[in-house]
């Protein structure tokens, strides 16, 4: 598959572009889908009757020596250096570039090397993002010079959870994927000044605890990086471990699901956003573009968290024993949403990066490379990439379920999950296909 997008300004808002003409059959990939679905789902129930997940208190710890490095000031602040002069970059460029996402690199700085880097960042080293959050940096040099704490300040609201977090996520995307003119340098000025006051404002009066739960892009890169490799035991070791532990040790803070629901949900309307029907609908709606846009982008993330809610409530129903079901699974959803952004923004970042750099660097409108799959070859990445998502949803929430459901019923209360399944896949590659 490649992208044809009529325009670099539609590509950046819409990930990958346009998706048509899919070299693989669509009866091949649901087949293969549902064959994967199952058989994981029957050998699961037969071969897996504990819990084997141990959150974050699992691991092989690594040398102290790579230790003390990666917790080193000297690294510490050589990162917050790096965030900061990046945050600085984007601003100048905007304040003073182009109004042209051709020559100017913010727009693909924001929309590509950050939104999208975020992935492939967080998936290998763990959450990057706290480490570089430029917004960090300037709230404890803030305190620093008024001599202030940057831990100090009134406790954050427990009910708050990661609500602020999903918040910020759904207008972000709400930028890249709705917006009039989503690579704009006053559009994008306008909302990093804006989510710069409010997180500055919010850390002012919380600390920079506020930033763990309330910034959109840690909590973003926080769940990602659940799945990476390397990762953090409860004794603060840095550790190798198998991807599930650090998945089963995500906190079921209130939010969390509001939060992997704008994840899936935004990116599902980033590939029904390049349906032939519903670009007719928003070009023809009495609307408008952009509300019909909006009204596309909430009612998918609402009919992603609607299924959600839905299956969990059958699934406690079913068990007989589930004291907080809508939080007790949504882990399991984080593996789904990463199988989609892979699906969904290969192309555009291993095309719009490099092109990006090249016009940071001074190149004059420089063509974007080519992908280095073939059609054929990027077709089955994006099928496999959803499939394991799915997959290794199943996989977590059968853990999940054994651990909190009584053993006669674990199997039977995973099939409305099993539903959920199914139904998300379903979605994701018709989407895909279409």
């Amino acid at each position: 598959m490649t992208a044809h997008s009529p325009g670099r300004i539609r590509q950046l808002a819409h990930g990958i572009g346009s998706q048509h003409d899919l070299p693989i059959s669509p009866f091949y990939a649901f087949a293969g889908a549902f064959a994967a679905l199952f058989v994981s789902f029957l050998a699961l129930g037969l071969l897996w009757s504990v819990s084997r997940f141990r959150g974050d208190r699992s691991g092989a710890a690594l040398p102290l020596a790579v230790q003390r490095a990666a917790d080193a000031r000297v690294t510490r602040l050589v990162l917050r250096g790096l965030g900061l002069a990046a945050a600085l970059f984007v601003l100048l460029h905007l304040l003073l570039g182009p109004d042209d996402p051709e020559r100017n690199p913010a727009p693909g700085t924001v929309h590509v090397l950050f939104w999208v880097g975020l992935v492939p960042s967080s998936l290998l080293l763990g959450p990057v993002w706290p480490r570089l959050n430029p917004l960090r940096t300037v709230h404890l040099l803030a305190c620093r010079a008024a001599r202030r704490d940057p831990g100090a300040g009134r406790p954050v609201p427990p009910r708050l959870g990661l609500w602020p977090a999903a918040a910020g996520l759904l207008v972000f995307t709400w930028l890249e994927l709705a917006a009039p003119e989503p690579a704009s340098s006053t559009t994008l000025l306008c909302f990093l000044i804006g989510y710069a006051a409010v997180h500055l404002t919010a850390a002012a009066r919380f600390g920079e605890r506020w930033f763990t739960r309330g910034d959109a892009f840690e909590v973003y890169s926080r769940l990602i990086g659940a799945l990476a490799p390397l990762g953090r035991r409860r004794d603060g070791r840095l550790v190798l471990r198998n991807p599930f532990h650090g998945l089963d040790a995500t906190e079921p803070a209130p939010g969390l699901v509001a939060t992997v629901s704008v994840m899936l949900g935004s990116t599902a309307y980033d590939g029904l956003s390049d349906a032939p029907s519903w670009i007719d609908t928003l070009q023809t709606s009495s609307l408008g573009r952009t509300a019909t846009g909006t009204l596309g982008l909430l009612g998918v993330t609402a009919l992603v968290a609607a299924v959600y809610g839905l299956c969990a409530f059958a699934a406690r129903a079913v068990s007989g024993r589930l004291p907080h079901p809508l939080t007790a699974f949504a882990h399991s959803l984080v593996p789904i949403a990463v199988g989609y952004l892979i699906a969904h923004y290969f192309t555009l970042f291993v095309t719009e990066g490099p092109r990006t750099v090249m016009v940071a660097a001074g190149t004059d409108n420089p063509p974007a490379p080519l992908s280095p799959l073939s059609p054929g070859g990027l077709a089955v990445l994006q099928v496999l990439a959803i499939v394991t998502g799915h997959v290794l949803g199943v996989v977590a929430a059968h853990d999940r379920s054994v651990r909190l459901f009584p053993p006669a019923r674990a199997v039977a209360g995973q099939l409305p999950l099993l539903a959920l399944m199914i139904t998300y896949t379903i979605g994701g590659l018709s989407l895909l296909l279409a």
